[in-house]
């Protein structure tokens, strides 16, 4: 009679998918932090009385605080584990969010928002991080994609949120004599805006107290025995064994030194990894997610339909992560950056044509959809699960760190530059100038981003190392 399978023999997919799902939850602090500043930046704008470039400082002060805790993050997750620093960033996100409802000024205000963005850079590191070492190659690319998922659920809730408490304020909130809702929405909106922020940073804390140490962190610190419970649960008596074994071969080629990242095949991937992390960030995104109210309203659109409008593109940018996670381990990963980025640069264009022309906000809409279609399906998820795979293990946290440094600081230049450009060049420009970028980082993807679909992380690692061909 055939003996039932078990767990030790196949592992716990349901295991793996509740790890994974836990793991990427920061992704939903993260995504919910930067993209609530869309709905809080006019509000910001009025009651501070900011001129274009303070106004880009009050909305990408966060991102310095990102590029400080991408450069720390990967370094501390590479020393004390992948699973304290994240429970720490759980911390940050909290504090922060309520540093940030609560500031008196200006100052405090900054200071509050850097504070939260080294959360955001920290996590941004550690959690995809995290879920890449935790995951069997053939199911890598869909379950990193899960934090891409979790991103722009972030989104969507704080353009949702956003658009209930600028309505609240416009017809329920309580308004003393000499205030309209106007100016209690400018003085009050924007503090709930932030400081929700706290609530599910507390329960993404929780959430992670009975998660796993990652196997791969756990054999690089010689505790073998811990890493082989975790493999065996996860994939199987069979399956923990070969993993283990690869483990131990790509940390004994490795030297554990930062200048293994400068040179030959690491010096290779480092250069791809960046230089990736620059253009997913160069066509604009974050000009839409960070702005999105004032571009709808730039383009004639009322108070309510704008915030309205942003709602509509954080649902069109939750399904489009759907369709990236059912093809990114289908299709493979340059396929998918290929065809995404061609529909963005497409966008990108009409966009810039309507404003040249003055056309209807709908039609506007329209195309920032077709945009975030082309940009959520792929681009979005792709860079996180591509950066995740193509570095050596022993120096994952910090060649991801320097990665991700690169994405918060193109982030930086966009979001900063936006409102000085828009007033400067004019909107048109403004967008064909980002549809020239993601034309560049097309021709890029096409010529020099490898496939990593189907290979182990230790595979991937090898590739590099091996002869003069490097992987296509």
């Amino acid at each position: 009679m055939p003996q039932p399978r078990t767990d030790a023999d196949h592992g716990s997919a349901t295991y793996l998918l509740l790890i994974a799902c836990s793991g990427a939850l920061g992704g939903l602090l993260f995504g919910y932090d930067t993209a609530v500043i869309s709905g809080a930046i006019g509000f910001l704008k009025e009651h501070f009385r900011l001129t274009a470039e303070m106004t880009g400082w009050a909305a990408s002060s966060l991102l310095i605080g990102c590029m400080a805790g991408a450069v720390v993050g990967g370094p501390l997750g590479d020393r004390f584990g992948r699973k304290p620093m994240l429970m720490v960033c759980a911390l940050v996100f909290a504090l922060s969010g309520l540093g940030s409802a609560l500031a008196p000024n200006l100052v405090a205000y900054t200071w509050s928002r850097l504070f939260g963005g080294m959360g955001i850079g920290a996590v941004s590191v550690l959690s995809p991080l995290y879920i890449a070492e935790i995951s069997p190659e053939r199911s890598r690319g869909r379950f990193v994609s899960l934090y891409q998922l979790a991103i722009v659920v972030g989104i969507l809730v704080s353009f949702f949120v956003n658009m209930l408490i600028q309505q609240y304020g416009t017809t329920q909130a309580p308004v003393p004599n000499g205030m309209t809702s106007e100016s209690w929405n400018t003085a009050h909106a924007w503090r709930w805006m932030l400081g929700v922020l706290a609530l599910p940073s507390v329960g993404f804390g929780l959430l992670l107290l009975p998660l796993p140490e990652s196997p791969r962190w756990l054999m690089k610190r010689g505790r073998r025995s811990e890493a082989e419970v975790i493999l065996v649960r996860i994939g199987g008596t069979e399956t923990a064994r070969r993993e283990l074994s690869q483990i131990e071969e790509s940390l004994g080629v490795e030297t554990g030194k930062l200048s293994e990242l400068f040179h030959g095949g690491f010096g290779k991937a480092m250069l791809i990894g960046s230089l990736l992390a620059v253009f997913s960030q160069f066509g604009g995104i974050n000009a839409i997610m960070y702005y999105g109210p004032e571009l709808f309203k730039a383009a004639g659109a009322e108070d309510s339909r704008a915030f309205l409008s942003t709602v509509i593109l954080g649902f069109t940018n939750l399904l489009a992560t759907f369709g990236a996670i059912a093809l990114v381990d289908r299709v493979g990963r340059k396929a998918l950056l290929v065809a995404g980025v061609s529909i963005q640069v497409l966008a990108l264009l009409i966009v810039g044509t309507l404003y040249h022309l003055r056309g209807d906000p709908m039609l506007l809409l329209a195309s920032i959809i077709l945009f975030l279609i082309g940009f959520a399906g792929s681009t979005g998820a792709v860079t996180w699960v591509i950066i995740s795979e193509i570095f050596p293990t022993r120096l994952r946290g910090q060649a991801m760190g320097i990665a991700v440094l690169f994405i918060w600081a193109s982030d930086y230049v966009v979001t900063q530059s936006f409102p000085m450009l828009a007033e400067g060049i004019g909107p048109a420009n403004t967008f064909y100038s980002y549809a020239c970028c993601a034309f560049v980082g097309l021709v890029f993807t096409i010529l020099k981003v490898p496939e990593t679909k189907g290979r182990t992380l230790e595979e991937i690692e090898r590739s590099w190392l091996g002869s003069r061909r490097q992987p296509a």
